[in-house]
């Protein structure tokens, strides 16, 4: 069986490449990131039996044209990037498991609203220009939460929130009472949220129904002293909308761990002062990436051994 590997960051870590190689020898990598194009993926699939891919998006042009292909095992939790229904209709299997980054991402995200509301980032950036501005902002504490989403990434969000008691409003498609109850969240509407939410926090996939959620309607409906952030998808913010926002101070700031394109340009968007920005790393701890890693080459091992 050859495996080929698609991600970059698996590509580059030296315990799941050496893992994976015990298993399937017969493999190939991308540890270079060379592989820009959609001719380029399709070139790395073609020969091989099962791939191993992160944030690439793989379509039915890619598929068709590499019908060797038996399993796509995913690297990360998000699958909007994968046509799931051209796998489908091709019998191709897909290996993903659930979690296996939540507590990395969640990690950064009470990062981001401790960052936000502390006022740390702009501290820090006039510190650094020899600027000694005191402001340190407002307490996490007791503070309103409203979290759209509320998967497994949200949920360890309102965990780690715990010491901090705060009042969690959560938007969501469901409703789970009983998880509303061990969580000690409440179910909200979306407009409840912009009008009471001192930060909201961003756990949702790329759809399109999620596009642009958030754009200049919703960050007028926001309160003046509030802070959004966004360690999901790109897209899910409106970031021309944003940047308006941030710079006639609608809203006091935000947090943006992913970005519609990426690696993002946006320098404009980037240079904000009232912005604090990461380049996607949320899920990239070294024990995230090992999760996730160890868990694509079971699905893997599972799905070869059952052939």
């Amino acid at each position: 069986m050859k495996i080929a590997v698609i991600s970059p960051l698996f590509s580059r870590s030296i315990e799941l490449m050496k893992e994976l190689t015990t298993a399937f020898p017969d493999l190939k990598h991308n540890a270079d990131n060379l592989l820009k194009t959609k001719a380029d993926l399709i070139a790395f699939l073609q020969d091989a039996d099962g791939a191993i891919v992160g944030r690439e998006e793989i379509d039915d042009e890619i598929l068709s044209a590499c019908p060797k292909l038996k399993i796509l095992s995913r690297y990360g939790v998000g699958l909007d990037n994968l046509d799931l229904e051209s796998m489908k209709k091709r019998g191709l299997q897909l290996g993903w498991s659930g979690g296996t980054n939540s507590n990395s991402v969640a990690e950064i995200t009470l990062s981001l609203m401790l960052s936000c509301i502390r006022n740390l980032h702009i501290a820090t950036a006039l510190l650094k220009q020899h600027v000694w501005k005191v402001n340190g902002g407002s307490e996490l504490t007791g503070k309103t939460i409203g979290l759209f989403g509320f998967g497994n990434i949200a949920k360890r969000v309102v965990e780690l929130l715990s010491p901090f008691h705060c009042k969690i409003l959560v938007c969501n498609r469901t409703h789970d009472e009983a998880e509303a109850k061990k969580y000690g969240i409440t179910y909200a509407s979306k407009e409840q949220i912009l009008a009471e939410a001192d930060i909201i926090s961003i756990h949702l996939p790329l759809t399109p129904e999620s596009k642009n959620l958030f754009s200049t309607e919703e960050f007028k409906a926001m309160k003046k002293s509030a802070f959004i952030i966004n360690t999901a998808r790109g897209g899910i913010i409106d970031e021309e909308a944003l940047k308006i926002a941030l710079k006639t101070g609608e809203i006091a700031g935000a947090g943006l761990e992913a970005f519609l394109v990426e690696p993002t340009q946006d320098w404009e968007l980037i240079d904000l002062p009232n912005l604090i920005c990461t380049p996607h790393l949320g899920g990239n701890s070294k024990e995230s990436i090992l999760a996730m890693g160890y868990a694509c080459i079971e699905h893997l091992k599972t799905f070869f051994s059952s052939q």
